[in-house]
């Protein structure tokens, strides 16, 4: 795939769809949160039919736009080959309560679960972790298990909220966001966040970070949409060059 497919960062056909699914899973396998074939991204149908997300059994990176389904609000492959992951409740149900959320993504981040693990809310030690500063980092406490249900995939949307990301304790993440480059930075930058603080907690415990109103201030000025935009552009060409 050419990287200037990276501009078109909402879909507008089902080719353009599959493509950006396809692209996002390979940067987020990139960026470290590959988990063998586990994990997945999702991209909402532009003709509100389901969302387009890759077929099950195969990794992150292993997906192109050959290998991912469009799947139906009910679960059903109407388009593409393969089997459907039994966790699309995820992203079905999330985007039934978030009409702005045109992309989201779980993977089974080991960073974020290291963090979940010590139930403790998370800092902004760095610009990374500012960009959940208005909304909060919610975590989802339903179950630790496969989201396989409806209901489990609306009590997932109803912790999220409003919020960019949420975590999953011993599962892993979630991320959401108004197109491509927002989801995925989402991911990233929590990764980021959450191993900066275990690194800084491991080494004797946390005695400053930045306060919530200039938190606030950092999100507008460090991470308006040219540069979430900016760092996806990046990750696709690192991953292009892969």
């Amino acid at each position: 795939m050419n990287v200037d497919t990276a501009t078109a960062l909402i879909p507008a056909t089902d080719g353009e769809a599959a493509a950006l699914a396809a692209l996002g899973s390979r940067v987020l396998a990139e960026a470290g949160q590959g988990d063998m074939v586990w994990g997945h991204l999702a991209v909402r149908d532009p003709e509100g039919r389901g969302v387009w997300m890759k077929a099950s059994g195969w990794g992150l990176e292993e997906v192109g736009p050959d290998r991912v389904l469009l799947v139906s609000w009910d679960g059903e492959a109407l388009a593409g080959s393969g089997r459907v992951h039994l966790e699309y409740h995820i992203h079905t149900e999330l985007m039934r309560a978030r009409p702005d959320v045109q992309v989201s993504l779980h993977t089974h981040s080991a960073t974020a679960n290291a963090f979940s693990a010590l139930g403790v809310p998370l800092r902004p030690l760095s610009h990374d972790a500012v960009v959940f500063a208005e909304h909060g980092l919610p975590s989802f406490r339903a179950t630790a298990g496969l989201v396989r249900t409806g209901e489990l995939g609306r009590a997932l949307a109803a912790d999220l909220g409003g919020a960019r990301a949420c975590l999953m304790p011993q599962h892993g993440l979630l991320a959401a966001g108004r197109d491509i480059a927002h989801a995925v930075m989402y991911a990233v930058l929590l990764e980021r966040a959450c191993g900066l603080q275990l690194s800084a907690q491991a080494a004797g415990g946390i005695r400053h970070w930045t306060g919530h109103r200039e938190s606030l201030e950092k999100d507008a000025t460090v991470w308006p949409p040219s540069q979430i935009e900016a760092g996806w552009r990046y990750w696709v060409r690192r991953t292009e060059r892969s």
